[in-house]
């Protein structure tokens, strides 16, 4: 927007002071079971419900679900699954996400290792505050495949 004259770069870089990375609620190991809970007990409260808790199929279902729509298709299933609930605990049926066994939730190994990669990369980025040297000398490889790693999990430094 700023090549075509529609924002101004003055203004972008006011607001571009700090920038805050958020990675998608499928990244975030165990999120999305901490966000089911607190928003099962604001829709309880807030239609009068009294739905007490989650299945531990539903809580597999939730866990392992990846999430498309992010953090508000997740408010958007508890809400239905609490106003449509016949019974005091929530089930993958009320949810409308499918039980563990359903494979279109299942991750590959694939995606299970490369999730744990990236997470691991990110915990140790963050542990030296960015630094790439001591980063790849912790992960064990050299920084041409720290950059690499970087670039193919779309993670950038802070400079």
């Amino acid at each position: 927007m700023m090549a075509d004259s529609t924002f101004r770069e003055d203004l972008y870089y006011r607001l571009n002071e700090i920038r805050v990375h958020i990675p998608p609620l499928r990244d975030r190991q165990g999120d999305a079971v901490l966000l089911a809970q607190y928003f099962l007990d604001k829709f309880n409260e807030q239609y009068k419900k009294s739905v007490r808790a989650y299945s531990p199929a539903a809580i597999m279902a939730l866990a392992s679900h990846r999430w498309p729509g992010n953090v508000r298709q997740l408010e958007n299933q508890i809400k239905k699954a609490v106003i449509m609930a016949e019974g005091k605990m929530i089930t993958p049926e009320d949810l409308g996400i499918g039980g563990t066994a359903d494979s279109g939730n299942m991750l590959t190994l694939k995606e299970v290792r490369e999730r744990a990669e990236r997470r691991h990369v990110q915990e140790v980025l963050a542990a030296t505050d960015g630094n790439v040297s001591k980063t790849a000398k912790l992960l064990g490889v050299s920084r041409p495949t720290l950059y690499d790693l970087l670039q193919n999990f779309k993670l950038q430094l802070d400079e």
